[in-house]
């Protein structure tokens, strides 16, 4: 039996052994989202370490999960789904949901704002943004020291994030305290509420402003309602004065 194993033949138990490990249901869900390269999987598990990411890549290759290509060009691998992977799609949906509806309240620690640039490059709705180049800029304090910034970047119909200055103008710069921000973005509080009263501060054309809640589609769970924690009173709040309104 292996070190990492729970001596049962229960099917969970088996199931447990290849995907409970720490980072590993993060990983394999990156790749379901579309990652198919080693630095873009990292970007959308950014506190991993490369070191861990390789092992945890290797894990889900022995298990079957995963096959690994060479590039047709260059250096480096394609990470695609097997049956099996892709078998976890709506597994690991319905256990984020579960996390949306149930899981502890956010700390400090868990607001970081590399993932959120990530899950919001993920999540902008290219169709109903203007011709050319669009560039949003993210100011956020409560991050850590200072005031952390990143950059999304939409041309001809591709969403990028920067976490450096991308070397264009800002159409739209968008400042507000990190925690209230994401809270807007996971759906509990009412987006066009905390830009109304001021929470989510908008620079920029008065038209970018106007349609930037038509730019953020939020998170994918954003619709589940929260049933635990103080953020379930900010839900049940925010929801009470949209009917109000």
């Amino acid at each position: 039996m292996s070190q990492k194993g729970y001596g049962q033949y229960c099917p969970l138990a088996l199931a447990a052994e290849i995907l409970c490990e720490r980072w590993t249901l993060l990983v394999i869900s990156r790749v379901i989202d579309g990652c198919h390269r080693f630095n873009e999987i990292h970007r959308g598990v950014p506190k991993i370490s490369a070191t861990l990411l390789s092992q945890r890549l290797a894990s889900l290759e022995h298990a079957g999960l995963i096959v690994r290509s060479p590039l047709p060009k260059g250096r480096g691998y394609s990470y695609e789904l097997t049956d099996a992977g892709r078998d976890l799609d709506p597994i690991i949906m319905q256990l984020a949901g579960w996390g949306q509806k149930w899981s502890r309240d956010m700390e400090r620690e868990d607001l970081d704002p590399a993932f959120l640039a990530w899950s919001m490059h993920t999540r902008l709705n290219v169709a109903a943004m203007p011709p050319g180049r669009t560039v949003l800029e993210f100011a956020f304090t409560g991050a850590g020291k200072g005031i952390f910034r990143f950059w999304l970047v939409v041309e001809n119909g591709q969403a990028d994030m920067c976490l450096k200055y991308p070397g264009y103008a800002s159409d739209l710069v968008i400042s507000s305290e990190i925690r209230l921000f994401i809270e807007a973005w996971r759906g509990f509080r009412d987006l066009r509420a905390e830009i109304a009263s001021g929470n989510i501060r908008l620079e920029g054309p008065a038209e970018h402003r106007a349609q930037l809640p038509e730019w953020l589609l939020l998170s994918a769970l954003a619709e589940i309602p929260r049933r635990a924690g103080r953020e379930a009173i900010f839900y049940d709040t925010a929801r009470a004065d949209t009917r109000a309104s």
